[in-house]
């Protein structure tokens, strides 16, 4: 029997019913999977040998700096704290080995639990003043410390003590081994993290160069394709001079022409590699600066309008779905400017809850049925939707002639693009 046994709150605990009681708290602790599962299933049988408003276990963590509290009973701020620094604890000295065990009659007025920095809020707020705390102890290890407490003071005594190292002895392994169980998961999902990142790391390289790859041949083509011819027939056209006597002014206007039709190339092909107006203005007021410098730098007489009935939709985009739509509308608006003698270009910005929608027309000649150019535009264009999953379509276009280039892009397959 206790030394309180005469307490109504207090129980007689015959040494066979103490070990019928510490028998059931094994049984009882068999199967759970977690920390506060495991106090939760024991706590109740446990008050049958130290009854307790308040009961926690304290398991410390591998780093020997931080500890997490699992209650039973009251529940308070200690357990609300995943990681609390051990140097807070009231029961530090416990913790830290440098006593063996912790009993007060009343905790509300003991110094050792108040001290700067430490954190017994909860002592006071609860009201628990009689306390018990012991070591829980593996291989000669504190691992964490058990604690029992009463709302009344002088309600534990010295034999209680016994009993909490008695229960405190019984959960140390098992509690030993949750510790365990929960780093070996830790560990492995760090592990897990680690080669996905690097996995991550390795498939985002691999598509960086390809894209990279991908930039370099487009701007050797469009090097050769605009730019290094023209610069082989001015060169040819100089070569020729000479031979002609002295060179008038009439006969090197060509080759001026010539030379700022290859540097107006160069900065387009240059803008296209870097569209810094769309980082920073956004899509449709880059997409209309396009729009409206091409057609300047044409020298036509071309109607245009951009209708942005989007309400920013684009802009909410993530940028590699975004850059690629502005590639797209770059590509169409040189073909209308520069091949459909049209006197009107249209462009149009819309967006559905589920879908973004991308129009450039143009009342023009229309397209040539057969098209023998490998990698035209339209092949650039149609391309470019593909990798996002958007759907580029070709129609007739203002007033049913010339051409429509159209774009949908379903909300779903941008956000699927990206992660892809």
């Amino acid at each position: 029997m206790t030394a309180f046994a005469e307490d109504p709150n207090m129980v007689e605990t015959s040494p066979v019913a103490l070990l019928n009681h510490l028998f059931s708290i094994s049984r009882l602790l068999a199967g759970q999977l977690d920390f506060r599962s495991a106090i939760l299933a024991v706590s109740t049988e446990i008050s049958q040998i130290l009854p307790h408003d308040h009961l926690d276990v304290c398991i410390l963590r591998y780093d020997g700096q931080f500890h997490t509290a699992y209650e039973s009973g009251i529940e308070t701020d200690w357990g609300k704290q995943p990681h609390a620094p051990i140097a807070n604890s009231p029961i530090r000295a416990l913790l830290q080995g440098e006593v063996d065990h912790i009993l007060t009659q009343d905790a509300c007025t003991d110094p050792r639990f108040q001290f700067a920095g430490g954190f017994y809020k909860p002592i006071h707020e609860h009201g628990l003043r009689s306390r018990i705390h012991v070591p829980m102890m593996v291989h000669g290890e504190v691992i964490g410390a058990f604690s029992a407490s009463l709302q009344r003071v002088g309600g534990y005594g010295p034999e209680d003590v016994h009993h909490a190292r008695y229960i405190a002895d019984l959960l140390s392994p098992y509690f030993f081994a949750l510790r365990a169980a929960e780093q070996a998961q830790r560990s492995a999902i760090i592990e897990a993290e680690a080669r996905a990142r690097e996995e991550g790391l390795r498939l985002g390289a691999l598509k960086l160069t390809a894209a990279l790859e991908s930039e370099r041949q487009r701007i050797g083509m469009d090097l050769h394709d605009q730019t290094l011819a023209d610069l082989t027939r001015l060169t040819r056209h100089l070569e020729r001079l000479p031979h002609g006597g002295p060179a008038h002014a009439e006969a090197l206007e060509p080759i001026t022409r010539g030379l700022q039709r290859c540097m107006h190339d160069l900065r387009q092909i240059i803008e296209q590699a870097k569209p810094s107006l769309l980082q920073l203005f956004g899509f449709a007021h880059a997409v209309e600066h396009h729009l409206s410098r091409s057609i300047r730098d044409s020298g036509q007489n071309i109607d245009w309008t951009l209708d942005d009935v989007s309400g920013g939709a684009f802009d909410a985009l993530e940028p590699t779905v975004s850059v690629a739509l502005y590639r797209i509308a770059q590509e169409a608006i040189n073909n209308a400017v520069s091949h459909a003698e049209a006197a009107r270009i249209s462009v149009q910005l819309s967006a559905t809850p589920g879908q973004i929608s991308l129009a450039i027309s143009d009342d023009g000649k229309g397209i040539a049925k057969k098209r023998t150019r490998v990698g035209s535009g339209i092949d650039n264009m149609k391309t470019r939707a593909r990798l996002i999953s958007a759907r580029c379509t070709l129609a007739a276009g203002i007033g049913g002639a010339g051409t429509s280039v159209g774009i949908m892009l379903p909300l779903a397959a941008a956000m699927q693009a990206v992660a892809e």
